[in-house]
């Protein structure tokens, strides 16, 4: 993928986000191949990560040829968002929206999905150039807040992350979430090193999502 428009496009038709927060970079790259092999196939690692940039490098690597599209997540500053970038993420995640992060993503050609939870957030991540919000956090602002975004503004991209779980997925897709980002439930059943269980409920997730569009 050369282009913020061939990302895009890879990131929408693979629709569900990993987010990972290991507590390492080998433990970040583990979940994330579990996740890719239960059909999950973008790939944030956190900046919370430790070492996130050489879990970033090492699955560029590993999964360069493949249809997997890796980014990096928590990104706050436009430092961060170049070492992310040059270690091969292909998009980048924030909490909030910077305009440094924007502009430094813009000079890359890569897309950049800011947290907004407000029209006028939103409103002036636009005026930077992005194209797809990242609600934020979710789990508070409901599905609703694509519909009623929406409204005035139906040019924007609004992906969820943070309370979207198997049982309200659907509630997310029909309210028109252009993607939505899973985190926390696909490593709660982690047991020391076993990553099957991620695999397990991505798997879920993929199916969960096969069975939404097959009834709409």
């Amino acid at each position: 993928m050369s282009t913020k428009r061939d990302i895009i496009e890879q990131l929408e038709k693979n629709y569900l986000f990993a987010v990972i927060r290991g507590k390492s970079f080998q433990d970040a790259f583990e979940i994330a191949k579990a996740s890719y092999e239960g059909g999950i196939k973008n790939i944030e690692v956190t900046f919370t990560t430790p070492n996130a940039d050489k879990t970033i490098e090492k699955l560029s690597e590993y999964f360069g040829d493949t249809d997997m599209v890796i980014g990096a997540g928590t990104v706050i500053d436009d430092i961060t968002a170049r070492i992310a970038i040059l270690a091969g993420a292909n998009f980048i995640v924030s909490p909030n929206f910077s305009p440094s992060v924007s502009e430094i993503c813009n000079r890359y050609t890569i897309p950049y999905l800011p947290g907004c939870g407000t029209v006028t957030e939103i409103a002036n991540a636009m005026a930077t150039g992005v194209e797809i919000a990242k609600i934020f956090p979710g789990g508070i602002l409901g599905a609703g807040f694509i519909k009623d975004v929406h409204g005035p503004i139906p040019n924007i991209e609004l992906m969820p992350s943070g309370g979207v779980n198997l049982e309200n997925m659907d509630t997310w897709v029909n309210n028109g979430a252009w993607a939505v980002g899973i985190g926390s439930a696909l490593t709660k059943d982690i047991t020391s090193d076993d990553y099957t269980s991620v695999t397990t409920i991505a798997q879920k997730f993929s199916d969960k999502l096969k069975e939404i569009r097959s009834n709409n």
